[in-house]
């Protein structure tokens, strides 16, 4: 699943549609949202210029002369439309994902007058109400979140304020971008940047797909292309994680114990502690899928047999059995939501209340920006980016052996001066010398 948002400033160039063309080819884009067209009238013709695929749908708001327009191009087998709205600055497309994931799809070109953009936040907030599935929002906003996103311009500060207020109210999240810090620059001396475009998606979104936000390279336009993609690209083994809630489990502490206690290993105090943590690991790899499970479905289950039982009650008094088997599966699901609730913590790194109650949209939300954020995604050698995960995997790999490694065989130790004697009498020298 990939969307693409670029402000082209213009579509009149036969030339200029090709590359785009060529663009939306190479990196197979599923729907593309287009800002300042500058097009008074679109067609069939003139969008499949511009198109790579056969399968094509479309949407456009003409420009007011040479000012404005919008243009949303899709392929409908990756989504069908069904409702839409739209006016000179949005184009709202309600439908569905693949035929299942109910969405509502935004193309965003905001005012540059600020009177009239707060007049969009509003109208983007009033629709909400009538477009309810989850949104995403892409586009060029003209706008601002933070003085870090703008060098060389003039700086604002109530215009922030209104539109980190309307991304609160919409409930959406702002995408880190990869691969660059601003989209747009003034192609005169190259000293005024800003981020206006962005990709605004609802914790749903989230939740079905792994994105990642791209900056593209610049080219036809001062505006540069974004790209929201799944990551597809195969990073080889995850690493080994450490989970806090296994903590939680009675018999976690005894099973590590146990092996460790049945590892034999030989060899000095170091190398055995490196093999007995490598067999501990994958021992509990093991346990982690065969005795701790998956917590998730163990409480539905419980949950569900309490529900029973709660039935039960209400019809006639419950045995002594059955409200001793009550208060059992009440203290279980108890201890498996603590446990939900610490794995969701881990990931997310945030302070919630003091591990307090749990909000799932929070937490995934915090978990998959913090993913997104630490993620190393590209990496610059010798002034070329490469993307590749196995050249970044080199790199990385060559950069700490490098930290690590020394030029010298012979380290100093406390010993050096008395290499030729024995150790005790090194000792024994020693004590008599500074005592």
């Amino acid at each position: 699943m990939k969307l693409l948002s670029w402000n082209v400033r213009g579509l009149g160039k036969s030339i200029k549609r090709r590359k785009i063309k060529k663009l939306l080819f190479e990196r197979k884009v599923d729907v593309a949202l287009f800002q300042e067209t500058k097009r008074p009238a679109v067609t069939d013709e003139f969008v499949r210029s511009c198109w790579p695929g056969e399968q094509m749908a479309y949407m456009a708001v003409d420009s007011e002369g040479a000012a404005g327009g919008l243009l949303c191009v899709w392929n409908p087998q990756v989504f069908q439309l069904l409702d839409c709205c739209c006016n000179r600055y949005f184009i709202i497309l309600s439908g569905t994902l693949f035929t299942s994931i109910a969405c509502v799809i935004v193309n965003v070109y905001g005012p540059t007058d600020g009177a009239n953009r707060k007049g969009l936040w509003e109208t983007l907030k009033n629709l909400k109400r009538s477009f309810v599935n989850p949104w995403c929002l892409g586009g060029d906003f003209n706008e601002i979140r933070t003085l870090s996103e703008r060098v060389g311009c003039s700086q604002r500060s109530g215009g922030m304020k209104d539109f980190n207020e309307l991304i609160d109210n919409l409930e959406v999240c702002d995408l880190p971008m990869l691969g660059r810090k601003f989209i747009w620059c003034n192609s005169q001396n190259g000293l005024k940047w800003s981020r206006l475009e962005r990709f605004l998606i609802s914790p749903d979104w989230l939740q079905k797909f792994n994105f990642k936000l791209w900056g593209l390279p610049r080219r036809l336009s001062d505006h540069c292309p974004i790209l929201m993609m799944e990551d597809e690209r195969d990073w080889g083994p995850k690493p080994f994680k450490f989970l806090n809630a296994w903590c939680l489990h009675p018999q976690f502490k005894i099973f590590v114990q146990k092996i460790w206690a049945e590892s034999h290993v030989n060899g000095w105090a170091g190398f055995k502690c490196l093999r007995k943590l490598r067999l501990l690991k994958a021992a509990l790899k093991r346990w982690n899928l065969e005795v701790f499970g998956k917590v998730d479905f163990k409480l539905k289950q419980l949950e569900e047999e309490i529900h029973v039982l709660d039935l039960v009650a209400e019809q006639r008094l419950l045995t002594d059995a059955e409200r001793s088997t009550l208060r059992e599966l009440k203290g279980e699901a108890w201890n498996l939501s603590k446990m939900v609730e610490w794995l969701w913590l881990q990931k997310s790194r945030a302070n919630w209340l003091l591990k307090g109650d749990r909000n799932t949209k929070f937490f995934h939300v915090m978990a998959s920006t913090r993913r997104n954020r630490n993620a190393l995604c590209s990496i610059e050698v010798n002034g070329a980016l490469t993307e590749d995960p196995k050249e970044i995997r080199t790199e990385v790999f060559n950069h700490f052996q490098r930290q690590f490694s020394e030029s010298w065989f012979d380290r100093p130790s406390l010993y050096g001066p008395f290499k030729s004697i024995g150790v005790g009498e090194a000792r024994a020298a020693l004590e008599a010398e500074f005592t």
